[in-house]
């Protein structure tokens, strides 16, 4: 029996991961150069808006994985690889959530609004700034987010790898 490797996520999950996948490049390199930037561009409240998004985002992209499993890896896979891949989408998954949720929280104990682009108001945690969980937050936002820069270059380069070197479809079922 032939396996088919080009089986493909389905349109909602690929949409979610696109969508999802730019905010997040789009946060990473706005969080990184939002000083040089300053007020020539100030990128804060759309950075802040699109973390918000990938937030809720993520919570429908779970739901979503929940009720629609993924296509499966080609069973040629070695076994650590298959393990790499699961903990590195494992890890995504984390940083999804909690890199969001720290923006949310440090930015909750500062002064300025906080706006879902300019369309309405996010409500802020009860925070103030000195609290060890701001603290936190704060010292764990930028690490985490160059952390997840650093996974979504390995990911390219593996799907990059998966597509080009192996030619195994593994990248063909999340680009449509």
């Amino acid at each position: 029996m032939i396996e088919d490797h080009t089986v493909r996520y389905s349109q909602v999950a690929r949409w979610l991961h696109w969508t999802i996948a730019l905010l997040v490049i789009f946060n990473i390199v706005g969080g990184i150069f939002h000083d040089a930037l300053g007020k020539a561009f100030p990128v804060m409240p759309l950075h802040k808006a699109a973390g918000i998004t990938i937030l809720f985002l993520t919570l429908a992209r779970i739901a979503w994985r929940l009720s629609h499993p993924a296509p499966p890896l080609p069973s040629a896979m070695p076994a650590w690889e298959k393990l790499a891949a699961n903990a590195t989408h494992f890890a995504f998954y984390a940083l999804l959530l909690i890199v969001p949720l720290t923006g949310w929280v440090m930015t909750s104990a500062g002064d300025r609004p906080l706006t879902w682009f300019w369309l309405f108001d996010i409500p802020k945690f009860a925070v103030t700034k000195g609290e060890a969980v701001v603290d936190i937050s704060r010292g764990g936002h930028g690490v985490l987010g160059l952390l997840f820069g650093l996974l979504a270059l390995l990911h390219i380069g593996a799907a990059l790898r998966h597509h080009f070197v192996l030619k195994d479809g593994v990248l063909r079922r999340m680009t449509g």
